[in-house]
C-alpha cells in the first residue's frame, strides 16, 4: 500500500510538471558518442573515409546532429532522423546528464551532490541496473530527477535486428515506470550508435532521442581534474553534457561533480532538465 501511494503521488506531480507546459528542443553540430571501451585516435584531416565497420568505442567520434522537428505522413507517428544534442538557449542554462547506472557505489553520492545544490540532472539509465537498484530510481523520481532510456543491456543498436531492439528499449521502460512511476520520454542509445530502427522504435514508445554537446569522456578515467576543465571548458547556454555514474571506476566523475558543479552556478549557469514538447 505505502509503495502504490508513493507511485501514485509521483505520478501526480508528473502530470503537474506537464501541464505547466514544455520547453522545446532544439539542436546543433556537434561531435561525440558516449560509449565503454578505449576511444580511437581522431582521423588525420584529409585522410578517406574508413570502409570498415566502426568499433563502439568508435561512434563518439562520428558527427551527430539534430535539426528541427520530426516529420512523418499523416497518421504516422513523427521519427526524427538524428539525435537532438542540445536544449533551448534562453539563459544561461545547462544540462548535466548520467549514463549507465543507477549503480549504488556511485550514483547515490551524485544524488547527494545534486541535492546539496538544489539543482536537477537526467540519469539515462540502463534496464537490467535498474531492477536490481529500484530504490535509486523512486529516490530520483522524489528528487526531481529525469529518468532516461539507455537500453537494458548496454548493446551496440546498428547490429541488432528491430525485434531485440524493442525488447531493450521497451523491457527498460517497463521497469522505470514501476519503480520511477513514470515511462521515460527520452532515450540515448548505447554508443552513440543510432539507426533507422532506433529512432522508429523510440518514437513509438514514446520518447525522444537526446544525445549531448560536452562528452567529459570520463569512461577513460581521465582524472578529476580533467573531467572538471571538460566540463568548464566546454560550458556554454544549451549544452548537455555526459558523465557516467556506472559502467566501471567512476570515483573520479563524482569527484569532479563536486568540483565544477559550483563553479558553474556561481558562473550564473541554471543547470535543469529539458521538458518535452511534443510537436
Amino acid at each position: 500500500m505505502q509503495k502504490d501511494h508513493s507511485l501514485t503521488r509521483r505520478r501526480a506531480l508528473f502530470a503537474g510538471a506537464a501541464a505547466l507546459g514544455a520547453a522545446g528542443v532544439a539542436a546543433a553540430l556537434v561531435p561525440g558518442a558516449g560509449g565503454r571501451g578505449a576511444p580511437a585516435p581522431p582521423p588525420v584531416a584529409g585522410a578517406p573515409a574508413a570502409r570498415r565497420p566502426l568499433r563502439p568505442s568508435e561512434y563518439r567520434l562520428r558527427p551527430l546532429t539534430g535539426y528541427g522537428p520530426p516529420r512523418a505522413a499523416p497518421g504516422r507517428t513523427p521519427v526524427r532522423k538524428e539525435p537532438l544534442l542540445k536544449v533551448p538557449e534562453n539563459g544561461r542554462t545547462i544540462v548535466l546528464s548520467f549514463d549507465d547506472g543507477p549503480d549504488p557505489r556511485y550514483t547515490p553520492d551524485i544524488l547527494d551532490t545534486l541535492a546539496r545544490h538544489e539543482v536537477r540532472a537526467m540519469f539515462f539509465v540502463c534496464g537490467e541496473m535498474a531492477a536490481y537498484h529500484p530504490d535509486l530510481l523512486a529516490r530520483m523520481a522524489d528528487e526531481g530527477h529525469v529518468v532516461g532510456n539507455h537500453t537494458w543491456s548496454h548493446p551496440l543498436l546498428t547490429g541488432l535486428r528491430r525485434a531485440r531492439i524493442r525488447s531493450e528499449m521497451e523491457r527498460t521502460s517497463d521497469v522505470v515506470e514501476e519503480h520511477y512511476g513514470a515511462r521515460p520520454e527520452w532515450f540515448r542509445a548505447p554508443y552513440g550508435a543510432w539507426n533507422r530502427a532506433a529512432f522508429q522504435l523510440g518514437a513509438e514508445l514514446g520518447m525522444e532521442p537526446l544525445a549531448w554537446t560536452v562528452d567529459t569522456l570520463d569512461w577513460t578515467e581521465p582524472g578529476t581534474r580533467t573531467i572538471v576543465g571538460r566540463v568548464e571548458d566546454g560550458a556554454a547556454p544549451g549544452v548537455v553534457v555526459l558523465s557516467h555514474d556506472a559502467g566501471g571506476d567512476r570515483s573520479q566523475s563524482v569527484k569532479a561533480l563536486r568540483s565544477y558543479l559550483p563553479h558553474l552556478l556561481d558562473s550564473g549557469y541554471h543547470v535543469t532538465v529539458p521538458r518535452r514538447e511534443y510537436l
